[in-house]
């Protein structure tokens, strides 16, 4: 049997009169074309087409490989601060509700033999004639272990709502390489500011220091976005009058989170694209470094 003339199969693409027609695009075999693949030669729609460095290229070939001698990773979209976009890019800040969550439960099982042990102390002694302890004493891992403590149920709520709102966002902006970076420096830049300014015998916890940096960073983008600021702000006015107002709550670590949280996300939505990494991760290790040297001050004034 033959085939018909004009029909994709026919190799000399004749029409009925032995005019020559347009190939069809392989994916909408009802469009003509005469664009093709520069990688497999397939005829491809003004819909299919993808540009690349030379030409035009199909989505199976897109996804097989730029075709330009990098990854296919280097095709993939990218989020504003340049990190990779994924299926869920709110995983990150759930899975740190869920650590938090965690440790509160074991708060609440272990009791306080536990959240003394993990919270954020300059120098102290929990028991009478017990050992100094606390991070003068060489205990650092508390900068960091105190940011997943919390107080009672409300600290818990409040802090792992807040985390929602405002990370969840902010996570699906930068991307959660960089956004867990923001939150770690920003939460360290707390504790660090609560050690060096606070009595040495006043205990600290909670993740406040790292959400105030959370808050710092989506003011810097809502402004880099041109956003109404408003919102943003008058929330954080409002978590700065109860910062201040009450009495029991480590203002120093909001306040070191909040600044470390607009250095961080500053660089992370305004740094050149040409120098995205070193500017983005240049700047947290800049923030740790000053982290660390709060730490050695405070710990030279205590020892």
């Amino acid at each position: 049997m033959g085939q018909a003339p004009g029909s994709p199969q026919d190799p000399q693409n004749q029409g009925p009169h032995g005019a020559r027609e347009l190939p069809v695009c392989y994916r909408h075999p009802d469009r003509e074309t005469a664009i093709r693949c520069t990688r497999c030669e397939r005829a491809i729609c003004p819909e299919c087409m993808v540009s690349a460095s030379v030409g035009f290229q199909c989505p199976e070939c897109v996804r097989s490989g730029s075709g330009t001698g990098h990854a296919p990773a280097a095709s993939q979209p990218r989020t504003l601060a340049g990190g990779t976009v994924t299926a869920d890019p709110r995983l990150v800040t759930k899975i740190l509700i869920g650590i938090n969550l965690l440790v509160f439960v074991l708060q609440q099982v272990l009791g306080d033999v536990f959240t003394d042990r993990f919270a954020l102390i300059g120098q102290a002694t929990f028991s009478d004639g017990g050992p100094l302890q606390g991070v003068a004493e060489g205990q650092w891992y508390r900068l960091l272990t105190a940011m997943f403590l919390h107080a009672n149920y409300v600290h818990i709520l409040f802090n792992m709502l807040s985390l929602w709102w405002i990370g969840a966002p902010l996570e699906a902006a930068l991307g959660r390489a960089r956004y867990l970076a923001l939150y770690f420096t920003s939460g360290l830049a707390g504790s660090a500011l609560t050690y060096l300014l606070a009595a040495p015998v006043q205990p600290s916890l909670g993740a406040s220091g790292a959400i105030f940096g959370l808050f710092g960073a989506t003011a810097v983008l809502m402004r880099r976005l041109r956003y109404d600021m408003r919102p943003v702000i008058g929330l954080l006015v409002v978590n700065l009058i109860i910062t201040f107002g009450w009495g029991s709550i480590a203002w120093q670590a909001h306040i070191g989170g909040l600044v470390a949280g607009v250095v961080v996300g500053y660089a992370m939505v305004h740094a050149p694209r040409e120098r995205r990494n070193l500017v983005q991760y240049g700047t947290c290790a800049l923030v740790l470094a000053v982290v660390v040297v709060m730490a050695l001050v405070r710990t030279a004034q205590l020892t």
